[in-house]
């Protein structure tokens, strides 16, 4: 297996085990002492620490001068808090979970943000990276699609428990994986004598680059949708006589994005920037029609639709990082850039706890809505035309190292951006 091969599999492996987290602790929480909210606790803590860790993890990962040790170990990090809170959780005192839960949710972002940002090294520029992307974008729709089924499986063979611990040995695996990946082709670690990216030199970058401003903010507002939407989908199917109907639903979208990403997503004749557009457009425009279906087979088609038009999304989200990034930022790039979205997706399921009561239809419009204006914001925000690499700027000097040239290490030639005509 070549050394994209080992990557792909070490990043499905991680990310099934992080996809299923959320089911396994709810499941885990009920079973041990009859109160899912107590899961749900457990869950927070597991999340919250993403968008504060990013930067850290980013940071570290640009420094360390031994990145197979640093990308090895936050992996195992990982797995190592799934088991201990396989063995903690309902038998150790509240406290002392969360505080593992925060330990394991800390190394959140290596398995997200920190491991595509791996890819510029394992794969040379141009196409062929572009498609890895689209790979890359699949292992988490495939872990979405898995991962949650498996976990069900095995809990109602025996019990949650031992549907955690194969979540920790699927981080195991990873962890492994992980270790054996040609990192010493990675450029990683900081050139002696050069100046150390500060902890905030990624958001500086996500804020001073237009075009990863942009995909930022457009995917952070379309996401606050997006994590609303599994609680939604369970109360628009009890609204349509099918109380359990949202899983079938989330499956639907699951599926739909799995199939988009590995269709669509591997389209490289097509601007990432436009990509976003049209999959973020799509997305809610499907979720807007199924807002008014008239059952739950038809809300599935259209679910499943909406899943399609997502699946490209992320595969575009990732080459506009790699593009755009700094090289000096560039995991920071990643981790926050993944972290955002994650603290956006948690907001999102806690705003629609708030208006639970609401008409399903309604909460449904209202992040096809979300969804739609985020499209908006990302055309918006790149409208003006970037300034290509050498060419004069607005008071006639030549363009270097300005905001919108991408980094050295992405998918360019010296005259700037690919087309699809040409370099």
């Amino acid at each position: 297996m070549g050394g994209f091969g080992r990557y792909l599999a070490a990043a499905l492996a991680a990310r099934i085990a992080s996809e299923g987290m959320g089911m396994a602790v709810v499941l885990l929480a009920l079973e041990r002492t009859g109160s899912a909210s107590y899961g749900a606790f457990v869950l927070t803590a597991w999340l919250a620490p993403h968008v504060l860790a990013a930067p850290l993890a980013g940071a570290a990962a640009a420094r360390t001068r031994r990145p197979r040790l640093f990308h090895a170990g936050a992996l195992a990090g990982f797995a190592t808090a799934v088991a201990a809170l396989t063995v903690l959780l309902g038998r150790a005192p509240v406290p002392l979970v969360l505080a593992v839960a925060v330990l394991g949710g800390s190394c959140g972002p290596m398995v997200t943000g920190g491991l595509s940002s791996l890819i510029t090294g394992l794969v040379p520029a141009g196409p062929g990276r572009d498609r890895a992307y689209g790979w890359d974008a699949a292992t988490y729709n495939a872990a979405a699609v898995t991962a949650p089924a498996a976990v069900a499986l095995v809990a109602a063979l025996g019990s949650a428990g031992p549907a955690m611990a194969v979540l920790a040995g699927s981080g195991a695996l990873a962890s492994a994986l992980a270790s054996t990946l040609p990192y010493e082709d990675q450029g990683a670690g900081p050139a002696p004598g050069s100046p150390r990216a500060g902890l905030g030199a990624g958001l500086t970058a996500l804020w001073r680059v237009r075009e990863l401003r942009a995909v930022t903010s457009a995917t952070t507002l379309g996401f606050v949708g997006i994590g609303s939407l599994t609680t939604v989908s369970v109360l628009l199917a009890t609204e349509l006589g099918s109380p359990g109907g949202g899983g079938v639903l989330m499956t639907a979208f699951a599926v739909g994005a799995l199939g988009g990403s590995l269709a669509l997503g591997r389209i490289t004749s097509v601007e990432s920037g436009r990509l976003v557009r049209w999959a973020l457009a799509g997305t809610g425009a499907a979720l807007a029609a199924a807002a008014f279906a008239p059952s739950v087979a038809v809300t599935a088609v259209l679910f499943a639709l909406a899943g399609v038009c997502d699946g490209p999304l992320l595969t575009a989200t990732l080459r506009i990082r790699a593009r755009y990034a700094p090289d000096g930022v560039r995991t920071q790039v990643f981790t926050l850039g993944a972290g955002l979205k994650v603290t956006a997706a948690s907001t999102g399921a806690a705003l629609v706890g708030f208006a639970a009561d609401a008409p399903a239809a309604a909460l449904l419009t209202g992040i096809a809505g979300l969804l739609l204006a985020a499209a908006l914001l990302h055309a918006l925000t790149v409208a003006r035309e970037p300034v290509r690499p050498g060419r004069p700027g607005r008071a006639g000097r030549p363009v270097g190292s300005g905001s919108t040239e991408p980094s050295a290490g992405s998918a360019t030639t010296a005259a700037g951006l690919r087309t699809p005509e040409g370099p």
